[in-house]
């Protein structure tokens, strides 16, 4: 893989700024709707390197479906693999993410992976906590440390918007719990899950936790293990597969990395042995993908040769 210059972020994120007209904000989440599309940053942390970034990098944003990857970590931690995949599958879905139909196929309605809505709400079930209160604390405790950064915390008012909208995520728990594959409160779970996606972050502080993957779940500055190494492969192979939505195919052959994406429009991406990536632009594709980010990464991945394939 070739290397990655500052000048080549900014050169590139001023060449696919045009492309946030070709999107939308989400806006399924009041207060995601307020989002301005012209706000967008990049930025790379290599391995034992100093950070490059270029945009609005201290800008922050929620992590949204990007904590799925973070929660399923910490629950394989806290219970390992057969306890974990006994809830949720491991195959890739042609559905969009908040999908139900492929819960009434499966028997017994087991999700078929982490990375949808469905298998997220499952694996969130998972952490260990006597309250919402105490798995929240869970969640946030991993990624100040995969952040280096003890300030970390939620948006409390992305959080309650959420909870409040969260009406089809109701309806998937509560036919999970039909099928015994959540267990406990579904009001309780609803509040871990909407103030884990609502978990405040900036491009910097994301490229620093895709870095850690891509360091092997060693930390990218000490090299100290933050993370199993078995739990960062299984992460990033989740990431190829299922992490950009039902276009995860389609970055695959374009871009070629593990990356996962969120409805606010972040992205991170793993470049394995190198560092990691982050990139935020609003403006969503019909996929729920920031398209600021999806074109950066496609111009980065064919000039640089990131593909892993």
């Amino acid at each position: 893989m070739e290397k990655i210059f500052e000048k080549d972020l900014h050169q590139w994120l001023e060449h696919v700024r045009i492309y946030a007209n070709n999107g939308k904000v989400a806006d399924y989440i009041p207060a995601l709707a307020n989002q301005q599309p012209e706000i967008n940053a990049v930025a790379y942390y290599p391995i034992g390197d100093e950070v490059m970034k270029a945009g609005q990098f201290e800008y922050t944003f929620t992590l949204q479906s990007i904590s799925k990857v973070l929660t399923l970590a910490l629950a394989l931690v806290q219970h390992g693999e057969k306890a974990v995949f006994s809830r949720v599958g491991k195959e890739p879905s042609s559905d969009p993410f908040y999908s139900v139909a492929k819960l009434e196929v499966n028997t017994p309605a087991k999700p078929f992976n982490p990375m949808i809505n469905a298998g997220a709400l499952a694996v969130t079930n998972m952490i260990r906590g006597r309250d919402s209160e105490e798995m929240v604390e869970e969640i946030l405790k991993l990624v100040r440390l995969l952040t280096d950064d003890p300030s970390i915390t939620y948006d409390e008012e992305v959080a309650k918007s959420e909870f409040e909208t969260a009406f089809l995520n109701r309806a998937l728990c509560y036919f999970m719990k039909q099928h015994g594959i959540i267990t406990g409160s579904v009001e309780e779970l609803l509040d871990v899950y909407t103030k884990q996606c609502a978990i405040n972050i900036n491009v910097q502080k994301l490229a620093r936790i895709a870095a850690v993957f891509a360091n092997d779940g060693r930390d990218p500055d000490t090299n100290n293990p933050l993370i199993p190494l078995h739990v960062a492969r299984i992460c990033k192979t989740f990431m190829v597969t299922c992490g950009m939505y039902d276009a995860s195919g389609t970055f695959a052959i374009n871009v070629g990395i593990p990356a996962k994406s969120g409805v606010s429009g972040a992205i991170m991406g793993v470049l394995k042995k190198n560092g990691g990536i982050a990139v935020f632009g609003p403006a969503l594709d019909k996929k729920g993908n920031s398209v600021v980010g999806m074109q950066l990464l496609e111009k980065l991945a064919e000039e640089k040769r990131w593909s892993m394939f």
